[in-house]
């Protein structure tokens, strides 16, 4: 399994990466400002660089979880987790629910609010360049090796020897080795990303424990709801046609006192 190495000491902030991504999946123009987060990320941009209170440029972009909440929650499997790392979407089975953006645990799923046909977006990991036997973009074009690819496995020996040599003051942490049951997105820093919106570990406990109970009673509660619509919906039409077919008699309704009044 593929993954990524995200050196946050490394980084300069030229921004080529995002320029990258932003050409090899022709994007096109940034969005207005009031039409994207404050992350910087969009339907048009899936990778965006945010600058911490420590002067350091963190990349941001979808971690590619292990066992991704997005996944659990897509009811029609518009996403899948493949076997090279990269998690995936298919616009054509999508059906605009947008459960993917609530499961996140880092809101990256964006949506195309100004598309007549809007989609769902992210950051594939440039999938098709990976089964071509190629490399992402944002790593082909970083100029500092601030961001590598190559196997999950190998991407932890390399981050484990940085933290050995210890030529640069990071944190003694892998963000990503166990966070969220694991990425494919792995980060070494010398400052803390929490204060990016990166949560905190979860232990060896997944997100897609905290949300398959939930996700696994989809299919019955709507089995449910539409069991109860359906039947609203035949004893309203039941009514409606015994009001038609009832006869209508003359005065019926009318008071007996009204009736009088009005005969004098």
């Amino acid at each position: 399994m593929k993954a990524l190495l995200i050196d946050v000491t490394r980084c300069t902030g030229c921004e080529r990466c995002v320029k990258a991504c932003t050409a090899s999946h022709a994007l096109g123009p940034r969005l207005a400002v009031r039409k994207q987060s404050e992350d910087g990320l969009s339907s048009r941009r899936f990778a965006a660089l945010q600058k911490t209170s420590e002067g350091r440029h963190v990349k941001k972009q979808c971690l590619h979880c292990l066992t991704p909440a997005c996944v659990d929650a897509c009811p029609v499997g518009a996403i899948k987790k493949t076997p090279e790392g990269p998690v995936t979407y298919e616009p054509d089975k999508c059906m605009g629910c947008r459960y993917c953006m609530l499961a996140c645990p880092i809101q990256i799923p964006r949506y195309e609010w100004d598309a007549k046909l809007p989609y769902m977006k992210k950051c594939d990991m440039c999938f098709d360049r990976i089964r071509d036997g190629g490399v992402p973009a944002c790593v082909e074009a970083c100029p500092h090796e601030a961001c590598i690819f190559g196997e999950r496995d190998e991407m932890l020996r390399v981050a484990k020897k940085r933290l050995a040599d210890c030529k640069a003051p990071y944190l003694h942490h892998i963000y990503g080795e166990r966070e969220l049951g694991g990425t494919s997105v792995l980060y070494l820093s010398d400052v803390p990303l929490a204060t990016l919106g990166l949560p905190g570990t979860v232990g060896d406990r997944t997100l897609s424990s905290f949300t398959w109970p939930l996700i696994s009673k989809t299919p019955w509660m709507a089995l449910g709801v539409g069991a109860l619509l359906t039947g609203t919906y035949f004893i309203i039409r039941r009514r409606m046609e015994h009001d038609v077919a009832r006869p209508i008699t003359p005065g019926a309704g009318v008071d007996e006192s009204e009736r009088k009044e009005g005969q004098s």
